[in-house]
């Protein structure tokens, strides 16, 4: 097992973890009434692997973990999607425009894209999962003809906690990319002309042979545990399914002991984890 979470871990490791680089929000993006994109420009560049996170400081408040939301091929900038649901995310919520934060990172491992190559990649997620998803996605895009083709099933609540909705069209301009929505229920007065349901439904859509092609996971654990499990049924194997499991990181590098699942850290021997590496361990989806 130690060796399958080596092969996803990045060669960048070796920087000082403590290290706090100042970043200055250029702009904000409100993509849904909880969940903000806020563009960073750091003070130097900041080279991380799609799928790794890094940690956030508001100063004078406290830092929390998060996945960048760009492609890991743009260094000077960097896209952080934020949901708000505590003490941290409240502040980054009031954060302004100049204002100045800070990063430390990046950490943990990544999406072996090396391996989807010549492939059909399946990429699923709902809610603030989407963010380490559109950093796959988009870093995928920058190669796209390397792949044979990339299908992102999308999931929200309602249409307007859809979030990235100004980017949806230009995705769907790629000939072998298939951007799929679906949202749990449609309010009245609301407008919605994709799928209705929650994000498996769009399994359905699918017309992939799964025997050796990868799937991507990331959401609420709800999600991914049923996710993953109707991604068996339709034939993934267990090594081909790679889960980005969030749960409850706190300090980045493995010390606080927060994240511990099982036999591993989420934060150092993840986030990234294939499904085959972790489905004996107790309480994944909790």
């Amino acid at each position: 097992m130690a060796a399958m979470v080596e092969s996803l871990r990045p060669d960048n490791m070796l920087h000082n973890p403590y290290e706090v680089i100042p970043a200055t929000i250029y702009e904000i993006v409100q993509e849904s009434p909880l969940i903000r994109t806020i563009r960073l420009r750091p003070e130097k560049p900041i080279k991380f692997q799609t799928g790794q996170f890094i940690e956030l400081t508001i100063p004078g408040i406290g830092e929390g973990p998060f996945t960048p939301s760009s492609s890991h091929f743009i260094s000077d900038v960097m896209d952080v999607t934020i949901m708000k649901t505590g003490f941290v995310t409240e502040y980054v919520h009031q954060a302004q425009v100049g204002d100045l934060v800070g990063l430390r990172g990046p950490f943990g491992s990544r999406y072996p894209i090396e391996k989807f190559e010549g492939k059909d990649v399946v990429i699923l997620g709902g809610g603030c999962g989407l963010a380490p998803l559109r950093s796959l996605f988009t870093t995928l895009l920058d190669n796209v003809d390397k792949y044979n083709s990339i299908t992102f099933l999308a999931g929200a609540k309602t249409p307007k906690d859809c979030i990235y909705k100004a980017e949806v069209t230009g995705w769907r301009k790629y000939d072998n990319v298939k951007f799929l929505r679906a949202v749990d229920v449609v309010p009245e007065g609301e407008e919605w002309d994709e799928e209705v349901g929650v994000v498996t439904v769009l399994l359905k859509k699918l017309d992939i042979d799964p025997t050796d092609n990868p799937a991507v996971v990331c959401g609420p654990p709800i999600m991914m545990k049923y996710g993953t499990l109707d991604l068996l049924k339709y034939g993934y194997k267990e090594e081909n399914l790679y889960l980005s499991m969030e749960k409850k990181m706190y300090c980045g590098f493995g010390q606080c002991r927060h994240c511990v699942m099982g036999h591993y850290y989420a934060c150092k021997d993840g986030p990234v984890f294939t499904y085959a590496q972790i489905k004996d361990e107790e309480d994944i989806w909790e």
